[in-house]
């Protein structure tokens, strides 16, 4: 087994993490990934997505021939943006584990992603393994529903199989993943004076809670969920609210689930806007609702006998690991490839907490991660 350089791994990691680079402003940290991809022999372009989602850099494609004749091409891909606050990251290095100070995210989402491809790359120009030609696709907007892998040039992109790095567990194999469903719902009251005249009005935050407090969301099942995450509304805390807006979502793997969730949301919403309305000298107002169903993504569903997926178990077999096979709750750029015609499956990099100011990481995860996909190119290349 090629050795990984653990040091260099994790001070690529740490150095990256402390590059801004929230959605559509991946620019600077494109370019750190851009210089450590070319050190290791690779050759760069960046593709025409940056200025389709109003963004400062494009997908960021390095490519790095094979040294076996007629092996295929292998796509390796992470996403290089962050979330909210990612900004000014201060990462605390306890050994080997690197947390969050508490005050940002870590971005372990997905900078440990980025990391490990560029790690794989240095040892494969350093080891002399066995390979095809390689194609590392670092996305941009991946947080911000799938914009980067979703305007990835695939002119630019032979490889037809790959794995994604962006999940948390080292241990499991991620080929099943939920479609996605975003919902907006704003619902009007009317306006009166909440001191003077509060029977003249019709509160839209009053109703929006009626229509949440009836509401299933969470864990709906083991393959379902739903959220509310965003509500807005009012004008000041003396005005009967004449408007809230609410933006949720719903997932699931099974397409009837989703469908029957979003069908309650909406429901929901009217059953408590239906039952509100107010009598104003003689004449009376009724609440309104207008809602909107976007599709976010479709799901994934590798099967576990997909070729694939035969690939990445026997490789972690021949380095002495069990890998399991499973679906997640979470979306992610595999999502968008496969339904773009590569064949792509989630491999976990140990980011843990994500999306919250207790995010952490295990260094040995990502080497583990790191191992794992020299052996699948081994056996892609017929090793």
């Amino acid at each position: 087994m090629a050795v990984v350089d653990h040091e260099r791994l994790k001070n690529l990691f740490l150095e990256l993490v402390q590059i801004d680079s929230l959605s559509r402003r991946e620019h600077d940290v494109a370019l750190r990934i851009q210089r450590e991809v070319e050190s290791a022999g690779a050759t760069c372009h960046y593709d025409g997505a940056g200025e389709k989602v109003r963004g400062n850099s494009g997908n960021l494609i390095a490519k790095i021939p094979g040294n076996v004749a007629g092996a295929p091409p292998f796509l390796l891909a992470a996403h290089m943006d962050t979330v909210a606050p990612g900004e000014g990251v201060k990462p605390i290095v306890e050994g080997d584990v690197i947390r969050t100070d508490g005050s940002t995210v870590l971005g372990g989402d997905d900078k440990s992603g980025c990391a490990v491809i560029c790690e794989v790359l240095h040892r494969l120009r350093e080891s002399g393994i066995a390979h095809g030609p390689i194609e590392g696709v670092f996305t941009i907007c991946e947080e911000i529903g799938l914009q980067g892998a979703r305007n990835l040039d695939l002119g630019l992109i032979a490889a037809k199989e790959g794995l994604v790095y962006d999940s948390d567990a080292p241990g499991h194999l991620v080929i099943r993943a939920p479609s996605a469903v975003s919902i907006s719902f704003t619902v009007k009251g009317v306006e009166a004076h909440a001191g003077v005249a509060p029977e003249r009005g019709l509160s839209a935050i009053k109703i929006a809670a009626a229509a949440i407090a009836a509401m299933r969301v969470g864990r709906i099942d083991d393959e379902t969920t739903a959220n509310l995450g965003v509500i807005k509304g009012g004008r000041a805390g003396n005005i009967i609210p004449g408007e809230v807006a609410v933006r949720g979502e719903a997932r699931s793997r099974n397409a009837a689930k989703l469908q029957a969730q979003v069908d309650h949301m909406i429901a929901c919403f009217k059953e408590a806007v239906a039952n509100a309305s107010v009598l104003v000298d003689g004449q009376r107002f009724e609440a309104t609702l207008d809602h909107s169903v976007h599709r976010a993504y479709d799901g994934m569903d590798i099967g576990d006998d997909a070729p694939l997926v035969k690939k990445v178990i026997e490789a972690a077999r021949r380095i002495g690991r069990v890998l399991e096979p499973q679906g997640t709750g979470g979306g992610c750029d595999a999502n968008i490839l496969n339904q773009r015609g590569i064949v792509a499956a989630n491999v976990g990099t140990g980011m843990r907490e994500i999306h919250t100011t207790r995010e952490w990481l295990d260094v040995n995860d990502m080497i583990a991660a790191v191992d794992l996909t020299l052996e699948v190119l081994k056996i892609h290349a017929g090793g």
